[in-house]
């Protein structure tokens, strides 16, 4: 957490992220529409399902959206250091959704269906969450006023880690919409990792900093899912 400490426009790395997320959303469209699919297919023995294209076209989207947004964060958003090894760890884990989501699609042979929407709408949910938490918290921070105190308001008001529950939901759009249950894994490791290691930590971390008043707002604010956890 002593990042967060660290302010600086690190351009270089920011840079480093988005050309190794644009070389794996190259992968994914090759993956999803091309040679790449038909490789993976016969390396691990699994058959391609043909004929319904649409659940392709919704991943890649997916895919698009959440790199834009993931480059409107770390280009406007964030304003800590971000380490050289970070950068080579953050698109990395982001292969997980362009590259595995992709891959989990291919072998589904049922046409789109109502859980198919439901994925789109807890992806956009998630997305609304996770980045509209964040940019009405940049706003908010921006006055001189609001120097030194905690953001509570808005979705944060929900629950004190909203964006990590955005995320969770968006994720779960992605494995809903891939039409293969072993996607499920994705979202739930997801969970586990904001719900018993991040989330905690930088509870701790945000207690020390703003002391009294983040205990208050610990105590009548849900930690990651609002109303529930």
């Amino acid at each position: 957490m002593d990042l967060y400490h660290q302010k600086s426009t690190s351009y270089p790395q920011k840079l480093v992220i988005h050309l190794i997320e644009i070389g794996f959303l190259m992968a994914s469209y090759s993956i999803l529409f091309g040679s790449m699919g038909h490789w993976l297919s016969g390396v691990f023995n699994f058959q391609i399902a043909t004929g319904f294209p649409a659940r392709r076209w919704i991943i890649f989207t997916f895919n698009i959206i959440t790199f834009l947004r993931i480059a409107y964060t770390m280009f406007f958003l964030i304003k800590r250091r971000i380490p050289w090894e970070e950068s080579i760890g953050v698109p990395m884990a982001f292969a997980v959704y362009y590259i595995g989501f992709a891959i989990l699609s291919l072998s589904t042979a049922s046409p789109i269906n109502g859980f198919t929407y439901c994925g789109i709408v807890l992806f956009l949910t998630g997305c609304i969450l996770n980045s509209g938490g964040e940019f009405l918290r940049a706003q908010w921070k921006k006055k001189p006023e609001n120097q030194g105190k905690i953001y509570t308001r808005g979705f944060f008001g929900l629950s004190r880690h909203i964006n990590y529950f955005g995320d969770i939901l968006w994720v779960a759009g992605y494995a809903l919409v891939t039409g293969n249950p072993y996607s499920a894994f994705i979202p739930f490791l997801l969970f586990c990792f904001f719900a018993f290691y991040n989330a905690p930590k930088l509870d701790h971390y945000l207690a020390e900093k703003y002391g009294q008043g983040y205990t208050e707002y610990a105590q009548n604010t849900r930690m990651l899912i609002p109303f529930v956890y």
